[in-house]
């Protein structure tokens, strides 16, 4: 896996390359979106091995603050250009895309192998509810937006705002929860993890990779409105999926992996986490920080959204209430993110 991700790195010099020599920008955004994914895949791998040089609570911190990099460099990015409608659709299309696609696969590809995959009910459970109170919180000021109109849109930023610092605190309390009080519930039988590189190794990837990935993405966004133009695509729909998928490429496969292994504990973790820290991390900070540019960005979501990811929320909630998970339940979750990835594209 190391390999493959390894020869897709030769699409960084070959998308600088495109960019100076004034490649069409509809090839410049995939040559873009193909350089994304090693690069976020080495800021996963770098983080983790600096992680484990450290305390678990300073890991978890490292894990929070530098696992969502890629997506928050694209967002900002993103919200510097004034696209705040594909970086709301990017939020969307990564929590959908955790919850379905990526767990689906990994249900899919381990139940392929095991008739049958167990977990810790207690521990995915309780990231479950937090990301069904994330959703809460996310669908709130649509929610106030429509009941008050007539005062809703003078409110509607500092309401915003408000309620991302009040996400940020609830990562906060899972956090501790996770690596304090309730640790053993989050702890796999394999042991402590090994750490593979130094601890200099483990930096300057990490800071190399996030160059790159701020270099890259600043190509890929500012690509975006002429792929609109040219394909006819929806930004709508080029955030829920494609943005989304650019980010998270890496870590979804390290769920499927690690699935096949037998190990689901730590395969959902994965997926539920991950679209955890999109609601709760990446979605409030990105509000925070569109307060210094040009447009504001408030958590008002269209309905369309809001109901993709609260079905999403549902459907994975009663899938994994039972403690096991064959691959039935993975196709269908799979069948599900394919429809919604349908509707999408039909969304004008």
């Amino acid at each position: 896996m190391d390999k493959f991700f390894g020869s897709l790195l030769i699409f960084v010099p070959i998308t600088l390359v495109a960019h100076a020599a004034g490649v069409s920008p509809t090839v410049l955004f995939f040559l873009s979106a193909i350089a994304i994914i090693p690069l976020a895949k080495f800021i996963g791998e770098a983080t983790e091995e600096l992680a484990s040089h450290t305390s678990p609570a300073v890991g978890g911190l490292l894990s929070s603050t530098f696992g969502n990099a890629t997506e928050l460099i694209i967002g900002i990015l993103a919200l510097h250009a004034g696209l705040i409608e594909v970086v709301k659709a990017s939020i969307t299309g990564s929590i959908i895309g955790n919850l379905l696609l990526v767990l689906g696969l990994s249900m899919l590809a381990g139940g392929i192998k095991q008739k049958k995959q167990t977990f810790n009910r207690t521990g995915v459970l309780a990231n479950g509810s937090t990301l069904f109170l994330a959703f809460i919180a996310l669908v709130m000021p649509a929610i106030f937006l429509q009941s008050v109109p007539a005062s809703g849109p003078s409110v509607i930023e500092p309401f915003s705002v408000a309620v991302s610092i009040a996400l940020l605190c609830m990562y906060g309390a899972s956090l501790f929860f996770s690596l304090r009080t309730h640790k053993h519930l989050y702890t796999e039988e394999a042991g402590k993890y090994e750490p593979r590189w130094s601890r200099q190794r483990s930096v300057f990837t990490l800071l190399a990779c996030t160059l790159f990935v701020a270099w890259v993405s600043d190509i890929m966004v500012g690509s975006i409105e002429p792929l609109v133009a040219t394909l006819g695509w929806s930004p709508l729909f080029i955030g829920v999926i494609i943005v989304a998928l650019v980010g998270n490429a890496a870590e979804n496969l390290s769920a499927v992996r690690v699935a096949i292994k037998n190990r689901m504990d730590l395969s959902l973790q994965i997926a539920i986490g991950s679209a955890t820290q999109v609601a709760l991390v990446v979605a409030p900070v990105l509000v925070l920080a569109s307060l210094f540019l040009a447009e504001p960005m408030t958590l008002v979501f269209n309905t369309f959204e809001l109901v993709a990811i609260v079905l999403s929320v549902l459907i994975v909630n009663f899938i994994i209430a039972d403690g096991e998970s064959n691959w039935l339940e993975g196709a269908q979750l799979i069948i599900a993110y394919v429809i919604m990835g349908i509707a999408f594209f039909f969304h004008a």
